[in-house]
Parts: structure tokens; sequence; C-alpha cells
């Protein structure tokens, strides 16, 4: 049997770009063998007493759920064996900068996911120093993550 290795599946949700990555990231982790998914950190799938807020928003307001759904986020960071931040460019999504710093500063594997549509656009400063690579979508199904390795990003950043 192939090793897996987990993931914290870093992304945003918050518009159409951003859910179609998501959903296409998703699909692309489910047929990759080197992947554990069902043991990886999903935060939509872990949100405090199970309250999606992109079903119920007005929990946002909510501080215990605001910060037991944080905590729950940082523990999911830290007990993953890497990093996956799904990036779309020019829908930059906040929450995934502080994640993916946050990983960085925990020694984590960081690996950054681009549609292939927009791979190459110009990224972040911030979120490209702290990966130590970035991929095309494309290629996620077929990533080792048993042997991930160093590389730069062909785009700019700004």
């Amino acid at each position: 049997m192939t090793k897996q290795k987990t993931v914290y599946f870093g992304a945003g949700w918050f518009t159409e770009t951003q859910n179609k990555a998501y959903k296409d990231a998703m699909s692309a982790l489910n047929a990759n063998p080197t992947i554990d998914l069902e043991n990886s950190y999903v935060p939509l799938q872990n949100q405090y007493k199970d309250i999606r807020v992109d079903e119920h928003p007005e929990y946002l307001h909510d501080k215990e759920w605001a910060q037991a759904t944080y905590n729950g986020d940082l523990v999911g960071i830290k007990t993953s064996d890497i990093m996956l931040g799904v990036y779309v460019p020019k829908e930059e999504d906040v929450g995934l900068g502080m994640e993916l710093g946050y990983a960085m500063s925990q020694g984590k594997y960081v690996l950054l996911v681009i549609p292939d549509e927009l791979f190459g656009e110009s990224i972040n400063l911030m979120s490209w120093g702290v990966a130590d690579n970035v991929i095309k979508m494309s290629e996620l199904a077929t990533f080792d993550f048993n042997r991930p390795k160093y590389n730069f990003y062909d785009g700019a950043v700004y």
C-alpha cells in the first residue's frame, strides 16, 4: 500500500470561482493515492457544533462559534502532515493567508494549488513567500505527497 499523508485543506468558498476550485481540488485529492483524505482536516467539514456559516451566516457574529472554529482550524493545521492552499489569484482569501503563515510557522510543507486557467497570474508576495511549491490544479491528482519538493512559481508577485 502507498503511504498516505494528511492535509489541511485551506480554500476559500465565498465566490463562484473559489467554489469551483474547492470542488476541483477535492476531486483531485480523492484520486490521489498518496493522500489520506478521510483523516485530513477540511475546515468546512469541521466547524464548531457542525454549524456551517454558509448555511447560517448569523453565526459569523457569534463569538463562541468564531473562537471555537478558529481554534479548531489551528489544531487541524498542527495535526496535519501538509498544508494545502487552494489559491485563486485576484480573489485571495485573507483566512487562507493566515492559515498559510501559521502552517509555515509550525514547520509544515506548504503547497499552493492554482486553477490551470489562472496559473501564471500574479499572486500575493506573502502567499508566494511561504509556499514551498506552487502547482497547477491538473497536477494535484498525481502529485506525490510522499516526496514533496521545493519549486518556484512561474508567475509574478505583487
